[in-house]
């Protein structure tokens, strides 16, 4: 019982420093881009948002044929998982100026969000 204790406060603590994106499920991020991302997006096409099949390591505001917010044309930030958090968490707070108005709150739908997402992208 000793060494269980010292070892489930390592797990617990372990558990509680892993950022959202660091595990998600594609297929259901598959679900969660249809359902709440489709409206304006496509993962071939440009609409009112920008396509996003390639989406992992493009830099900000780069994605051929779409016209981009001027704070996104000036972003220097390359798409990573960590940077598809940041934004789908708050794009207004991420990149101030941008026009994406909605945002994912739980950290399970981003997660899995990025996860399809990553999914669309070459491989690194």
């Amino acid at each position: 019982m000793k060494r269980f204790i010292p070892f489930s406060i390592a797990l617990g603590a372990l558990s509680l420093s892993t950022p959202s994106w660091a595990v998600g499920d594609a297929a259901q991020g598959k679900l969660v881009y249809q359902a709440r991302c489709t409206a304006c997006h496509s993962v071939d096409f440009n609409g009112v948002g920008p396509a996003h099949k390639g989406v992992f390591g493009r830099r900000v505001g780069q994605a051929a044929g779409y016209t981009y917010s001027p704070a996104l044309q000036a972003a220097k930030v390359t798409w990573t998982a960590e940077t598809l958090d940041r934004w789908l968490s708050d794009p207004e707070k991420f990149l101030p100026g941008q026009r994406m108005g909605i945002s994912l709150d739980g950290a399970r739908e981003r997660a899995d969000v990025i996860a399809y997402l990553k999914s669309l992208s070459p491989r690194e």
